[in-house]
């Protein structure tokens, strides 16, 4: 298995004794409180939980080697993990969102505030340490699961944030309607949250184009590494997981040898892995020159 998926499920794996430490502290402050806000607080963090165990199951099916059935790998698994996320935020978001609304036509006093906040505050300081470095490593990693993972983890550090600033003027203030208030801002941001995964992973089931900076560099790549060649034309790049595919096809004089055209495509695929942000599978079909297409992309 490749170092970057070992160090990826370790991340996952370690993700989720985290996400069982912070749902245990945040258990405890609903628990003393029984604060509705602190109660939506904890459901996110619940599905923090189950969210990273679905990430850390994404991320060893997409470690499997290609096989009959899947001839490109299974590298996409990660984009299944977003997608499930994406629908647990939904049903989460529901779930506050009925619990606060029984807490506006029934307001009730929160018990024991301060010690509740402070135990709340221990797990938003625990999971903003957490969400930072998973979500430089799922960068680094090219891991669309990781980075899933720590999004709803900062999303979870924003919003315990508001929630314990905004539950310090229930006692101030008296407005006891101010904290099934504050769940449904949580269920709303949630939602958004959640909107911002599925797209992202829809995007990436859907085989879209990789961002216009990655492409232009792996264009200027073909570029600067195609001499000898006419033109290249249909460069095409899409995404799966940390695989990054990219085909097209690459014009030569007809007078060249096989050899020849063999050693220029060598050096454009040694140039585009070192442009390619983590793996990548290149395809190149060789053509003679009367295949030269008028405006190509990159000519030579």
């Amino acid at each position: 298995m490749p170092q970057r998926m070992m160090e990826a499920q370790r991340l996952a794996l370690l993700s989720v004794g985290i996400g069982l430490a912070v749902l245990a502290l945040k258990l405890l402050a609903w628990w003393v409180t029984g604060s509705v806000a602190l109660y939506s607080d904890a459901l996110e963090s619940v599905i923090n939980v189950v969210a990273a165990g679905a990430a850390l199951l994404a991320l060893r099916l997409a470690a499997r080697p290609p096989d009959d059935n899947h001839p490109w790998g299974h590298h996409k698994a990660e984009y299944l993990s977003a997608v499930f996320e994406g629908v647990l935020i939904v049903l989460a978001a529901v779930s506050i969102i009925t619990a606060a609304v029984d807490g506006l036509l029934n307001p009730r006093p929160i018990e024991a505030p301060l010690i509740g906040l402070l135990v709340n505050g221990l797990a938003t300081a625990i999971n903003a340490v957490w969400g930072l470095h998973l979500l430089r490593a799922g960068r680094r990693l090219h891991s669309p699961a990781l980075r899933a993972d720590a999004q709803h983890v900062l999303t979870d550090v924003w919003t315990s944030a508001g929630v314990i600033v905004g539950l310090l003027l229930v006692p101030l203030t008296g407005w006891l309607w101010l904290d099934p208030v504050l769940a449904i801002a949580v269920a709303l941001n949630i939602l958004w949250q959640g909107y911002g995964l599925l797209r992202e992973a829809a995007g990436g089931l859907m085989d879209e184009a990789p961002d216009p900076d990655l492409i232009a560099k792996l264009e200027a790549a073909i570029g600067s590494h195609g001499e000898g060649a006419i033109e290249a034309h249909d460069i095409r790049t899409r995404q799966a997981g940390r695989l990054l595919f990219i085909d097209f096809h690459l014009v030569v004089p007809s007078a060249m040898t096989v050899a020849e055209a063999h050693g220029i495509c060598d050096r454009i695929e040694d140039a585009l892995r070192e442009a390619a942000p983590g793996e990548a599978t290149i395809t190149i079909h060789v053509e003679p020159a009367d295949k030269a297409k008028q405006g190509a992309a990159v000519v030579f």
